[in-house]
């Protein structure tokens, strides 16, 4: 094309700029959109009610490990103590529901919010996966004078010994109060925040008894640190074949910690999905 003027000349390449704009504008949203759409493309928060170190916070760390590979983008534990998973709950009301913040489920938290004690209800919970369910093993220390559930359920008919668990109104706690209705033993609860502190209180000798999931206190019943008096569970565990049943010994009590992980309703679905 033949431009005669200035005039026109400059209007040639206002028109070019302009349209060249549009196009670089109209790319651009378009590379926004692609973007949006696409998740995860930042750090995930996994949220845990109790302390750093106990059976929640490892086995979310295990789940992490092979999670980040395959969403591509890093993953934090992020710790929420207090209330039974309460705290957790309310930090998680504080998030944007985009699927970025992921909380770790135990029934500690469905005991919370039937209790009343939590700022959601049942209807706020989305599940995304159930990820495991970890025994129950009833122990004392290794150089207890208790070797076996009837001497510690005996010593317990009149005098209330000192148990350790994570959290009042938590799983360990309902699965003792449970036992000790059907043993029909007095018992005094300790709260210590996490798996990981119960643990090491009984090995300090602070108290009697505890509950540990077998992921928590597995090195110490392997090494004699701990004697394990019981499994309360219907069988016996193929790895701890010396280790009765509370079912066997008469007790028709069984708790384990079954843990999952969950969002708040409202995250998109598909986002979800890719969790």
């Amino acid at each position: 094309m033949y431009l005669r003027s200035k005039r026109e000349i400059s209007q040639y390449f206002s028109r070019g700029i302009v349209g060249g704009l549009a196009a670089v504008l109209a790319i651009g949203l378009l590379s926004d959109t692609a973007l949006a759409d696409k998740f995860p493309t930042k750090t995930i928060q996994v949220v845990i009610h109790a302390k750093y170190g106990g059976g929640t916070d490892t086995t979310a760390r295990m789940m992490m490990i092979r999670a980040r590979r395959i969403l591509g983008v890093d993953m934090q534990v992020v710790a929420k103590r207090g209330g039974s998973g309460a705290k957790a709950h309310q930090y998680a009301t504080t998030r944007p529901r985009d699927g970025y913040t992921i909380l770790a489920l135990t029934q500690s938290h469905l005991y919370t919010i039937a209790r009343g004690k939590s700022p959601l209800t049942i209807d706020d919970v989305v599940g995304v996966a159930r990820a495991m369910d970890d025994p129950t093993f009833i122990t004392v220390g290794g150089k207890s004078k208790y070797k076996s559930l009837g001497d510690l359920i005996k010593a317990s008919k009149n005098k209330a010994l000192n148990w350790g668990v994570a959290q009042i109104g938590g799983t360990e706690h309902i699965g003792l109060a449970t036992f000790a209705k059907a043993a029909g033993m007095k018992y005094k609860v300790i709260p210590f925040g996490s798996g990981a502190q119960m643990v090491q209180a009984l090995m300090s000798g602070a108290i009697v008894a505890t509950l540990p999931n077998v992921s928590e206190a597995v090195e110490q019943v392997k090494d004699g640190t701990f004697r394990a008096l019981t499994v309360m569970a219907e069988k016996r565990l193929g790895d701890y074949p010396k280790v009765p049943s509370t079912f066997e010994l008469g007790y028709k009590v069984k708790t384990s910690t079954t843990r999952g992980y969950w969002v708040l309703k409202g995250t998109p679905q598909d986002r979800i999905d890719v969790l």
